[in-house]
């Protein structure tokens, strides 16, 4: 009988992952398991004393809460966290991306906006300054499509209502508002848009005349507002934003897809419904095809600032300069006061389904995270739907809950995603395509029609480089109007979900 597999990732390690269960009695790594070690699960393969600390990947995740022999089963029932220094080394380990020549880039069939940035997909986007415009919003979307007008325009990829459950009951001024406002623009603004409409109560806190005097907005054939106040109610407002779709939909029409750099796109990396492969197969070949992007001029946003947490030490030894790595850590210490004030802490991941998946503590499922990062110097620290201007591999403060750090990122700038799971995450964006990545061959397999890569072939001997290889073709592909899976099955209307920071009022 063939042994199961295991593997260890680092020679200092004292755990192994299994590749295969092993089952109780069977041996592995020339150790006989003491207990049945499920798929994607730690095994001892040294004793381990009580406070010693347990290490996977050549990084501390947790420390022992009891002896631990070898061939025991290792997860939360005798691990757990306690605090110890990290050395944040300050961009030692900062260097050149090895920029390809020009001519060497790689080019992908994109929409040319008129500020110079390139779209990725051709919307027409209904937005909304308060939730009591999200009906309306959505009233609107909706007698567009039964219209049957879009079938005059298949060069337009559709009107899509962005909503949200915010705008008002919350101060107007402070840090909360300005997450909101920064998120809006950056909507508004975004590449992926042909035009936009953006559609408000009337008497909300977040007032739509406010931010386009702040943000110098003017209105414009590809950009109008209203109120449903002003506009007379209900069905007088979903019949004028039908109207000013109508006059966008052949400036629309017009955009055609041309040749551009690599260099104007923007990946926004997420990570969700995580297992113990994650940072084994996925999240590394993601970060294979990130550091591919940066030599071709483009440009990786990492985040989830809680799902790097333990981790941000590998980040910082990559800043190109120590105000940049000073700046993330500055975040990561916002965060220890942020849970606090509200009575959590941030070891609160990883989720239930991600222990069931084999991650125990926050270090190691941050320590997998991070690999979505490749290895390419960290070039900025941007705040949560801050514009992203810098090219190469860079970092946004954002929440770990995914529809919520999606929405950043591409505030941001972000004109497609790349998602990695291990649970089998549900999840599309738009106006970003997302194109999920499966860490096992078992979630891809159950979720053909979600999944548009399977990189659980990396534990049956694919390179991680190789794999990166094959994301970034897709990336390209995508980039250029392939359709990804979440996009056939329509997801992306539901997941703008803006960073709600502060009271509710």
């Amino acid at each position: 009988m063939t042994a199961p597999r295991v593997i260890r990732l680092n020679p200092t390690d004292n755990v192994v992952i299994a590749i295969d269960q092993v089952a109780q009695g069977a041996t592995a790594f020339g150790l006989t398991a003491r207990e049945r070690i499920l798929k994607g699960h730690k095994m001892a393969v040294e004793p381990i004393r009580e406070g010693e600390p347990i290490r996977k990947f050549g990084q501390i995740i947790g420390f022992a809460k009891s002896h631990i022999a070898p061939g025991e089963w290792v997860h939360e029932h005798n691990v757990g966290l306690q605090e110890f220094e990290r050395d944040y080394a300050f961009c030692v380990d900062a260097r050149d991306d090895d920029l390809l020549p020009p001519e060497l880039r790689a080019t992908f069939e994109g929409y040319r906006r008129g500020n110079g940035r390139s779209g990725t997909r051709n919307y027409i986007g209904i937005l909304t300054s308060v939730n009591c415009s999200a009906s309306v919003a959505r009233f609107a979307a909706q007698a567009v499509e039964k219209s049957g007008i879009l079938a005059d325009y298949p060069g337009v990829d559709g009107v899509v209502a962005i909503v949200h459950g915010t705008g008002c009951g919350h101060a107007a001024y402070g840090e909360g508002f300005e997450v909101l406002r920064r998120t809006q623009w950056g909507y508004a603004s975004h590449p992926n848009f042909a035009g936009v409409i953006m559609v408000g109560l009337g008497c909300e806190v977040f007032q739509i005349g406010r931010m386009k005097k702040e943000y110098g907005l003017e209105e414009t054939d590809t950009f109008r507002t209203l109120t449903i106040q002003e506009t007379g109610g209900t069905k007088k407002t979903v019949a004028a934003i039908s109207e000013a779709i109508r006059d966008m939909l052949p400036i629309a029409g017009r955009a055609k897809r041309e040749t551009r750099p690599a260099s104007e796109l923007v990946l926004a990396l997420q990570c969700g419904g995580s297992d113990g492969y994650s940072g084994l197969t996925a999240n590394p070949a993601l970060g294979a095809a990130s550091d591919l992007l940066v030599r071709h001029g483009g440009t990786s946003i990492l985040s989830e600032t809680p799902e790097i947490y333990g981790a941000e030490h590998l980040l910082t030894r990559r800043a190109a300069t120590r105000e940049i790595g000073e700046k993330l850590v500055a975040r990561i210490k916002w965060w220890e006061e942020y849970t606090a004030k509200n009575n959590g802490e941030m070891n609160n991941n990883p989720s239930p389904g991600n222990k069931a998946g084999g991650l125990t503590t926050i270090l190691e499922k941050s320590l997998g995270a991070t690999a979505k990062g490749g290895h390419s110097t960290l070039r900025a620290v941007y705040e949560y739907a801050e514009q992203v201007r810098e090219k190469g591999f860079v970092y946004m403060d954002t929440p770990g809950y995914d529809p919520v750090a999606a929405t950043g990122q591409v505030a941001g700038g972000a004109n497609l995603i790349c998602f990695t799971t291990g649970r089998g995450s549900a999840f599309g964006c738009k106006p970003a395509p997302s194109i999920k990545l499966a860490t096992n061959s078992d979630i891809y397999r159950r979720m053909i029609d979600d999944m548009d890569i399977n990189c659980g072939d990396i534990l049956d001997g694919v390179p991680i480089e190789e794999k990166g290889e094959e994301i970034f073709r897709k990336i390209l592909a995508v980039a250029s109007g392939e359709r990804t899976k979440s996009e056939e099955l329509g997801y992306g209307d539901l997941e703008f979900v803006p960073w709600q920071i502060g009271a509710v009022m």
